[in-house]
C-alpha cells in the first residue's frame, strides 16, 4: 500500500512507511519531552575499483533503497539529505565529497554522477535527521584532510554535554566543526585523540582513539546524569584503512553493522554479490549498516560492542571494544 507523508517540507510518496508518530521518550536530564532519535544508514567500500552507480543502486537492498525503505530498523525512512565520498589518491590524497539534503532516491545529480565514478575506495550515507536540522553542513560523510567518518545513532541528550565537550576540543578541532549535529562534535572529539597515532595510524590506533571518546563522552553523560545511551554506529576510513565500530554507551543492543570481504564486489545484470576465492592481485572489503543483498555468506554480522578492522590487506578482523 502507498503512503504518502510530509516531512520538513517535502512530500513523498513511499512504500511500506509507518505514519504513524514516533513515541516520545524523556531526556532524564533536563526532564523534557524529545523524540526516539531516526537512525540513519551507511555503507563504507576498500577494495579492487568498482563503479560507484553499481555500488549505490544495484543491490537488491542497496543504499538508495535504503534511503526510503530501510529493513533492518524501525524507521525505513531515511530522507533528510544524503553524501558520498570518494578517493582518487593518484590525484590527491584529499577525498572528493558530494553532499546534499534531497533524499538520495530523487537527486539527478547523484544519479548522473554516480555511473561515471570508479574508485577503490567509496562511502555513502543516508540521513534521518535528529540532532541538527536539515542542511549540508548536517550532512555525512564529514571530512578531515584525508580522513572521512559516518554515524548511524546519536544522543537525545546531546544539548546538555555540548558545551562540556566543545570544552575539551583542541582550537583547531573547535573550528573545524562547521555544522549541528552530535555526530560531528563526536568525530572532532575523536580526531584530537587520533592526533598521537601521527598521519597514517592503525587500525588499531584508530579503534584506540575511538575508545578515548568513549571514555570522555561517558564522563560527560555521568556528570550530566543522563542515561538514555549513545548510540553509536561510526565508521572511519583514509582510503588505506578502514575501522567500523558497533556499539552503545549501556551495553544494550545496538544498531544493526555488518562486513564482508573477497576477491571482489561485483554487479552483473544487477545481480550483486561477493566473489570468493584466493587471488592476491585484488581484494575488497565492506561495513555496512544493512546486508546489500541476502546472498548467503556474503555479509556477516559485527558483533556488538565491537570493532570491523579492516587493514592494509584489507582483510576483516573483530576486536571487542575496551571501555569500562
Amino acid at each position: 500500500m502507498l503512503a504518502r507523508r510530509e516531512i520538513r517540507g517535502y512530500r513523498w510518496l513511499s512504500v511500506g512507511v509507518n505514519t504513524s508518530a514516533r513515541p516520545m521518550v524523556t531526556c532524564r536530564a533536563a526532564d523534557k519531552p524529545v523524540p526516539n532519535l531516526p537512525m540513519c544508514r551507511f555503507l563504507s567500500y576498500l577494495g579492487a575499483p568498482i563503479g560507484m552507480g553499481a555500488l549505490l543502486y544495484d543491490p537488491s537492498d542497496s543504499i538508495i533503497h535504503q534511503s526510503y525503505a530501510a529493513r533492518e530498523i524501525e524507521e525505513p525512512l531515511n530522507g533528510d539529505g544524503f553524501g558520498v565520498g570518494w578517493y582518487h589518491r593518484d590525484q590527491s590524497l584529499e577525498p572528493a565529497v558530494f553532499v546534499s539534503v534531497t533524499p538520495a532516491w530523487n537527486n539527478r545529480n547523484l544519479r548522473s554522477l554516480a555511473p561515471k565514478v570508479r574508485s577503490g575506495c567509496i562511502v555513502a550515507h543516508v540521513r534521518a535527521a535528529s540532532v541538527g536540522g536539515v542542511s549540508e553542513a548536517n550532512c555525512h560523510p564529514f571530512q578531515y584532510r584525508d580522513r572521512l567518518m559516518m554515524h548511524n545513532g546519536g544522543l537525545d541528550c546531546f544539548e546538555q554535554i555540548k558545551r562540556d565537550l566543545c570544552n575539551r576540543l583542541s582550537e583547531e578541532m573547535y573550528h573545524w566543526v562547521q555544522g549541528q549535529t552530535d555526530s560531528e562534535h563526536f568525530f572532532a572529539l575523536f580526531l584530537d585523540h587520533l592526533r598521537a597515532a601521527g598521519p597514517q595510524p592503525t587500525p588499531d590506533e584508530v579503534a584506540d582513539a575511538f575508545e578515548a571518546m568513549i571514555r570522555d563522552l561517558k564522563e560527560l553523560m555521568n556528570r550530566h546524569a543522563i542515561t538514555e545511551p549513545a548510540w553509536l554506529n561510526m565508521v572511519y576510513t583514509d582510503a588505506r584503512i578502514a575501522v567500523g565500530l558497533r556499539y552503545t554507551t549501556d551495553g544494550s543492543a545496538p544498531l544493526t553493522m555488518y562486513c564482508s570481504e573477497g576477491m571482489k564486489y561485483e554487479c552483473t545484470d544487477r545481480v550483486c554479490r561477493m566473489v570468493r576465492g584466493r587471488g592476491k592481485e585484488e581484494h575488497a572489503a565492506m561495513i555496512v549498516s544493512e546486508k546489500l543483498t541476502d546472498v548467503p555468506g556474503d555479509f556477516t554480522e559485527v558483533p556488538p560492542q565491537h570493532f570491523a578492522l579492516i587493514g592494509t590487506d584489507l582483510h576483516v578482523r573483530l576486536r571487542p571494544v575496551r571501555v569500562g
